[in-house]
């Protein structure tokens, strides 16, 4: 993946910012329909003209590989990335056989046959020490013992969580690459 990257292989952060990973989606379609970076630019832009596009990137010949998007306003940030390959095609017939019984036959074949896909990772932008200090508040309130820090940080992300930068990238990239969008966590096409 293109684009600065931090010790811990999230996007790099502003002087003093965290980046606090909360969930990722991914829009999977043929690798026919791969866009350039222009068209993923313009579908971005249209969608919400305030987002800031950073870190763009894209191969040799004008393929888009991966942006990181900023919604200042939301203090959010959504880093999405291309992937293709094995690893991809087996992940893409292992979450069809997962949820169909729960999709149509049609949406069934479109992502066993998908042998490409958008990562769409959403990330929320916090002050430097402001999780820690939120986390050591939330942990004088409850037993110490009964939460661990990964799942208190996930708990005080979901508390102030706003999925519209998100939803808004990931409805514009779908729409661009005619792909459908699944969410891991819920396992389920959106």
């Amino acid at each position: 993946m293109a684009g600065k990257r931090g010790n811990d292989g999230k996007p790099a952060k502003a002087p003093g910012d965290e980046l606090l990973w909360l969930e990722t989606y991914f829009i999977v379609f043929p690798s026919s329909r791969r866009p350039t970076l222009a068209q993923v630019e313009r579908a971005i832009t249209q969608a919400n003209p305030r987002f800031k596009l950073e870190n763009l990137a894209a191969d040799d010949d004008g393929y888009f590989a991966s942006v990181l998007v900023e919604s200042p306003e939301d203090s959010a940030a959504v880093e999405v990335s291309y992937e293709t390959g094995e690893a991809v095609i087996e992940q893409n017939v292992a979450w069809a056989r997962q949820i169909r019984k729960r999709i149509t036959p049609a949406q069934h074949q479109r992502l066993a046959s998908a042998d490409a896909r958008l990562d769409v990772a959403h990330y929320e932008r916090v002050q430097g020490g402001e999780v820690s200090a939120e986390r050591d508040d939330a942990r004088d309130e409850r037993f110490a013992d009964d939460l661990d820090d990964e799942s208190l940080d996930d708990e005080l992300a979901m508390e102030t969580f706003d999925p519209t930068c998100l939803l808004t990238v990931v409805d514009a990239l779908a729409a661009l690459t005619q792909g459908l969008t699944f969410d891991p966590a819920a396992g389920e096409l959106v």
